[in-house]
């Protein structure tokens, strides 16, 4: 049978290398798995599988550095992985035996004690001793810290896999965005991540572990391991294991297109997260280390960590063109090798030949050509894109909104209220000192009709609540104005980093904290106040919660004027998880998780099913945002951050078929709000255990979220702050100035002119 799709023309900016203890570690594998009881009458491999598959060729590849005896621990770790996921698929995923496989999972975690002189119980299958084992042998070299995160990405790999074997039950397709999201856990590259620290002799600091970049870094990383992954286990996971849950049959089945199509974007997806990776590293990272102060050791460790995830990438990439667990082209196991430009370091006579191209072990190194014109295309749309382009009225699809919208009846106090707060607070006067800052007036502010979204974000608000749920809107909206007009023009960067700092004094968590600075400006004064308002009667528990949302939204507001200092439009991935950020999404779902009391566990709010649904929902809201705001934002604002515009740049298509992508991802993103409250939120609530208090606290905060997306498109409707007829009053926007600013000038001239047109 054919190939369904020839593989694509991969990115690949790093040369692979080859470890020279190689042979060292399939030896050691090899005796290693045998022991663990993993081949012969395990009814999952035999000695011949384990040697096609060559683990131990994929961690020379991925690991070229470290020592012999690392690379044989780390060998182990993959061949106990890559051994649990035939094991699962097997006894699992083939019988569809939900219940046995969560029987199954739910002992593994035993076998990881953050205490190396814990007991564990005595194993009963081939994957636990070999969790066992490997923990063992690998944890007392590694902080408490690395054992931490280390264990909950072990953990997520494992427990996903019952999300995978749920989706095969019900014969569903996952969206791109769901597919992403739950791919990393069980995909297993973040568990990679954690390995790389190991075999580089490179911990992460603490300090920095759950930083952005950090995060992106990893983030990047897993999606593009994961993404190429699926472009060569393509024909085996739909062909042999009825699998759902690959890359390409995701977008295939989203985009409607042909398997060579679907193919092709999942490599510019790669691409791109490969491109989010080198952008983050280059210009988050530095400034990162300078932030936190880390020690020379400290910065050293991270540079090495970045280092093996690039090893990483290269090393599985050419793992995947000779294993023969994959479809890899021809299927001759050459790699990828094309020009040879000097020793390998294995020495001429290792080396096979076709023409003047090596083919074997380490060649790779010799192949010149880490780029292709698809991916340098790709990079130039997303640094070149030309702000306030004239771009017509925003066009509105027919938005797909399931639940009856509802209506607080203290709307109109609300009004009077929020008007009488902004100009107590000041924010409808230019700021002293701070050019740029008369953003709003009365009228304007009016116009906007907060109250209104409030209003139907929590009908059954009281007066007072609904009060404070609009002002919280406000203040968040005006920030969101604020930070790219005063700073963002003027690449202040600086600014907003201080301005931001002391934002965060306002908001103390311990009990009787004052603030650790007076408010100067009105933003700080609309902060100060309304922390004091919502915060104050909160217990401390539930205030520390609360003011990590509110830290999250404000940080991205930073990480928005850094893309608008590089006129770089966001990568797809980037830009949806961010986006949660910049529209205050996890704020205002706190205040719904607060309201709806204690009643629900707070690791039943942790689990991947509950996240998934705020996250469905936060990015329908936030997708809808950016069709209504499309005009206002590309055209107005001359901003880069809006979803039609990510999509247009990443596709290189126009305004019309941007916009089918997006309302394809909303409905996407609903469809999967209503299955996972019809079919996974009862699986939680039995996994869980919960008692009736328990599911009707559950319950209510579903119906919160119901009523806060019903709400956000009445809003969006309703108000006047995205017609056209609402942007002919732009802001008081200064003139950038410094190097590189002129490109922006001439566009707001360009801009003017149409004006009068």
């Amino acid at each position: 049978m054919p190939q369904p799709f020839v593989l694509p023309d991969f990115y690949t900016p790093y040369p692979a290398r080859l470890n020279p203890h190689v042979e060292e570690a399939r030896a050691h594998s090899s005796r290693w798995a045998r022991e663990m009881g993993m081949l012969e009458g395990s009814g999952i491999w035999e000695q011949s599988d384990l040697d096609a598959h060559d683990y131990g060729l994929l961690c020379a590849y991925t690991h070229p550095d470290c020592d012999g005896p690392a690379l044989s621990l780390v060998t182990d770790w993959y061949v106990w992985v890559f051994f649990f996921d035939d094991h699962f698929l097997e006894c699992f995923k083939r019988t569809q035996d939900r219940a046995g496989g969560k029987a199954y999972l739910d002992r593994l975690p035993a076998f990881m004690p953050m205490d190396p002189a814990a007991g564990t119980p005595e194993p009963t299958n081939p994957v636990e001793a070999g969790l066992k084992d490997l923990w063992a042998r690998t944890v007392p070299s590694m902080s408490a810290g690395w054992r931490a995160r280390f264990a909950e990405n072990t953990e997520h790999l494992l427990n996903e896999s019952l999300w995978e074997l749920s989706n095969i039950n019900i014969g569903r397709v996952p969206n791109p965005v769901e597919y992403v999201e739950m791919r990393r856990k069980v995909g297993g590259a973040p568990w990679s991540a954690g390995l790389v620290e190991y075999a580089a002799g490179a911990e992460v600091p603490d300090a920095v572990a759950d930083s952005r970049p950090l995060r992106v870094l990893r983030d990047a990383f897993s999606d593009a391991v994961h993404l190429r992954n699926d472009l060569f286990s393509y024909e085996r996971e739909t062909r042999d294991e009825g699998e759902l849950s690959n890359g390409v049959l995701v977008l295939e089945h989203f985009l409607q297109c042909s398997t060579q199509d679907a193919a092709e974007a999942v490599n510019d997806l790669l691409t791109s997260r490969l491109q989010q990776f080198e952008n983050t590293a280059l210009t988050e990272l530095p400034a990162l280390c300078v932030e936190y102060g880390l020690p020379p050791e400290q910065c050293a460790a991270v540079a090495a960590y970045v280092k093996g995830l690039q090893d990483w990438q290269s090393g599985g990439h050419e793992w995947h063109m000779r294993s023969s667990r994959y479809m890899n082209g021809a299927g001759d196991g050459s790699g990828s090798g094309q020009l040879f430009l000097g020793s390998t370091g294995l020495g001429s006579t290792a080396l096979g030949w076709t023409g003047l191209r090596p083919t074997g072990p380490g060649t790779s190194a010799a192949d010149v050509r880490l780029t292709t014109p698809r991916a340098e295309a790709s990079r130039r749309r997303t640094f070149t894109h030309t702000p306030f382009q004239r771009v017509g009225p925003s066009r509105l699809p027919d938005f797909e909104m399931p639940f009856t919208p509802g209506l607080s009846p203290h709307v109109d106090e609300a009004r009077a209220h929020v008007l009488e707060w902004a100009e107590r607070t000041g924010m409808l006067q230019p700021q002293p000192g701070v050019p740029g800052s008369d953003i709003w007036d009365a009228d304007r502010l009016a116009g906007f009709d907060f109250p209104l979204c409030a209003a139907g974000l929590d009908p059954d608000a009281t007066p007072e609540e609904l009060n404070l749920a609009s002002c919280w809107l406000t203040w968040g909206t005006y920030g969101d104005d604020y930070y790219p007009v005063v700073f963002g023009a003027p690449r202040d960067l600086a600014g907003a980093k201080v301005t931001t700092e002391r934002l965060k004094l306002l908001m103390p968590v311990d009990d009787g904290a004052v603030p650790g600075e007076a408010p100067l400006t009105a933003l700080e004064r609309g902060l100060a106040d309304l922390w004091a308002r919502t915060a104050g009667p909160m217990a401390q528990g539930d205030r520390r919660v609360f003011r990590q949302a509110v830290d999250t939204m404000i940080d991205s507001w930073l990480w928005e004027l850094a893309n608008q200092a590089q006129n770089r439009i966001p990568d797809p991935v980037d830009y949806l998880e961010m986006r949660r950020s910049t529209f205050g999404s996890d704020m205002t779902m706190s205040l719904c998780r607060l309201r709806s009391g204690h009643s629900v566990p707070n690791e039943v709010y942790r689990s991947g099913t509950v996240r998934a649904l705020e996250n469905s929902a936060a990015d329908y809201a936030c997708l809808l945002n950016d069709c209504f705001s499309y005009q206002k934002e590309i055209e107005a604002e001359g901003e880069v951050h809006n979803a039609i515009l990510v999509v247009q740049n990443f596709f290189d298509c126009d305004y019309a078929a941007g916009l089918r992508v997006v309302d394809d991802l909303m409905r996407g993103r609903m469809s999967q709000f209503q299955h996972i409250v019809a079919q996974e939120l009862p699986v939680v609530c039995e996994d869980f255990e919960l008692d009736d208090e328990q599911r009707a606290g559950l319950d209510a905060y579903v119906r919160d979220l119901e009523n806060w997306l019903s709400g956000i498109l009445v809003w969006h409707r309703d108000c006047r702050r995205y017609r056209e007829e609402d942007l002919h009053r732009p802001f008081a926007v200064p003139e950038p100035r410094g190097i590189g600013t002129s490109a922006v000038r001439l566009a707001a001239a360009v801009r003017d002119a149409y004006a009068g047109v």
